[in-house]
């Protein structure tokens, strides 16, 4: 039985992809089991989240002159009944889920360092502008929330991740190409 030298040169060209996707699945894993064992049945992150994420919300709200008292978890408006942050609504997978996309894909330390928290913070007030849309919604449209909740909001979150995992690929400081992977130096203007 003989094998096909060039069946090995075939495979390495995948293999910064391969990588990528086998640390991906690692790392969001890692992820699922750290939040779904310790995380979210101790509750406080959640709460805590859920809680910031309903009072900013409620700042946009007054800061759009309609009524909102924050409570809790919870929206209060005066002429609808308001919205109740759950732990899938609060946005702390879609972070676990962004930051394992940064730390699977090759970059520089310090600018993932960097990247991280401005990704959280953009994906954190996205969040506060998905919340105070639909508590707006329930004032001003209200037949719309349930598609907006149910269709919308799921597809803006996976299109602002979309969106910041690209960022990350063009300027996290590293490439998936076979210069990358063999070691070769970067091109220091592109740096």
């Amino acid at each position: 039985m003989t094998t096909d030298s060039t069946s090995g040169v075939q495979w390495s060209r995948y293999r910064p992809v391969l990588r990528f996707l086998a640390k991906a699945v690692a790392i969001y894993g890692a992820w699922y089991v750290l939040y779904d064992l310790w995380l979210l049945p101790d509750g406080r992150l959640d709460a805590w989240v859920s809680q910031t994420v309903v009072h900013a919300g409620q700042m946009v709200l007054s800061g759009l002159g309609i009524d909102a008292v924050a409570s809790e978890r919870s929206i209060e408006l005066a002429h609808a009944s308001g919205i109740r942050i759950v732990d899938g609504c609060n946005g702390l997978s879609t972070i676990g889920l962004f930051v394992g996309f940064v730390l699977a894909f090759p970059g520089s330390t310090r600018r993932r360092l960097l990247f991280i928290p401005f990704g959280i913070g953009v994906i954190y007030v996205a969040n506060v502008a998905r919340i105070s849309l639909l508590a707006g919604l329930q004032v001003h449209w209200p037949p719309a929330f349930e598609c907006v909740h149910n269709l919308g909001a799921p597809a803006f979150f996976h299109l602002i991740v979309f969106g910041l995992w690209v960022l990350w690929a063009n300027y996290g400081g590293a490439t998936l190409d076979a210069g990358a992977e063999s070691g070769a130096e970067a091109d220091p203007a592109v740096a």
